[in-house]
């Protein structure tokens, strides 16, 4: 093959690639943005926690505030009907509304708890750890019954 044809094949794919994409602009995309800054936040807090990175009392209070944070913006991304870009979002999100607020507001709590959690000094697992655990447990409640994995 010569070059000037692989150079075809080659941007044909990407072009191709690129159809696939989510519009970052759409609800879809502004949601995936947030719940992907969240996991990223959530996992270096907990990986502080469990050893697998060092622990920095500073940092996991940065990262408790922008957790908490983070926790009230993406339900304003899901419109009132499914969009037909492929989610990873169950139909049951638009169908027990209700349910999907008040697991979304049990979030929220559960990130300001941790927040509050944070601002005791000296830093202590005994303290930190349970609060940490109950934001995950909030996460994993939603993903069970909202979540298409």
């Amino acid at each position: 093959m010569t070059l000037k044809s692989l150079s075809v094949v080659l941007l044909a794919c990407l072009a191709l690639s690129a159809c696939g994409g989510v519009d970052p602009n759409s609800p879809l995309g502004q949601r995936k943005t947030i719940f992907k800054q969240m996991l990223k936040t959530s996992e270096d807090l907990g990986g502080m926690l469990r050893g697998r990175i060092p622990f920095d009392g500073p940092r996991f209070v940065e990262g408790s505030n922008q957790l908490d944070s983070l926790s009230h913006e993406p339900w304003k991304h899901f419109p009132q009907v499914k969009e037909a870009d492929h989610t990873s979002a169950r139909d049951a999100v638009w169908q027990k509304q209700a349910h999907f607020q008040e697991l979304a507001r049990s979030l929220e709590s559960a990130t300001g708890e941790l927040r509050l959690a944070s601002q005791v000094q000296p830093y202590k697992a005994s303290i930190l750890k349970p609060a940490v655990e109950k934001v995950e447990d909030a996460c994993d409640a939603c993903h069970k019954e909202f979540r298409d994995h």
